[in-house]
């Protein structure tokens, strides 16, 4: 599938919509009824078209644009954080990673573009129908994207996938939990976690986090740091100058990265 079989597509409120580029009159759900090919074919990258009531910019489809316009049924992780999970856990061209938990497939996004064409990149979701919305943002950014990793999928928890997971790929390089409990997998996937490599996990509430804690010390991991990362926005003054914007300081959740030694 090429590129050109879709079209990313900006509001100017910033809303970005990923189109794809059937033929004949389709329900584009946030713009309405119309012919994709026939609209957008000719619409190169950085040009405006008006749909509707609506002027929309075609944009390249980056990263932050596919996430932006990516499908959601569960909750997200934010680019902070799945960046300092890219970051902290060194993962890169040629790594093998295995996430536990893919959700709306936010984060396996931010991993899928930093392992390139050479690396391997394994999911493990018991909700098929969370499962069902993040393979398909997967599916566009493979479509879309020159190079993206070698994938897999296993339905299912993953303290019952342990075996399935080895047997795609022996060790992994890192490993990245967002479960509502991590100790049974911290203790399942410890064996999977080649030596020198990370275990992150991704912990909504305080509890989940100490939790988390204790189970890599119990599974013979180095605990390297714990904590919360923060967020703030800043914006043009009325009266000139800038100031931070009105609003919540950014925190979504605790992080814990662990390596074995």
């Amino acid at each position: 599938m090429s590129s050109e079989q879709w079209a990313v597509l900006m509001e100017e409120n910033g809303k970005v919509h990923v189109v794809e580029m059937t033929s004949g009159s389709t329900k584009i759900k946030g713009l309405g009824v119309f012919d994709p090919e026939k609209a957008l074919g000719e619409v190169a990258v950085g040009e405006t078209v008006t749909i509707g009531q609506k002027e929309l910019r075609r944009l390249p489809a980056r990263l932050p644009e596919l996430s932006k316009g990516m499908l959601r049924r569960a909750q997200t992780i934010s680019a902070k954080d799945a960046g300092f999970f890219i970051a902290r856990l060194g993962i890169g061209s040629g790594d093998a990673v295995l996430e536990a938990g893919i959700g709306s497939a936010g984060l396996s996004l931010h991993i899928a573009r930093a392992l390139g064409g050479s690396g391997i990149h394994t999911t493990v979701e018991p909700r098929r129908e969370h499962a069902e919305v993040g393979l398909e943002n997967l599916r566009r950014a493979k479509s879309l994207w020159q190079e993206f990793p070698k994938h897999h999928h296993v339905e299912g928890t993953i303290e019952q996938s342990v075996e399935a997971v080895k047997a795609l790929h022996p060790t992994y390089d890192a490993i990245i939990l967002d479960l509502p409990d991590h100790p049974p997998a911290i203790s399942a996937v410890v064996e999977c976690l080649s030596k020198g490599g990370r275990l992150a996990c991704y912990c909504p509430v305080t509890s989940q986090l100490e939790a988390a804690w204790e189970a890599c010390e119990t599974a013979g991991l180095h605990v390297e740091w714990a904590g919360e990362l923060m967020e703030r926005e800043w914006g043009r003054a009325s009266r000139g100058g800038m100031r931070p914007v009105n609003g919540p300081f950014g925190h979504t959740a605790f992080l814990l990265v662990a390596q074995k030694l």
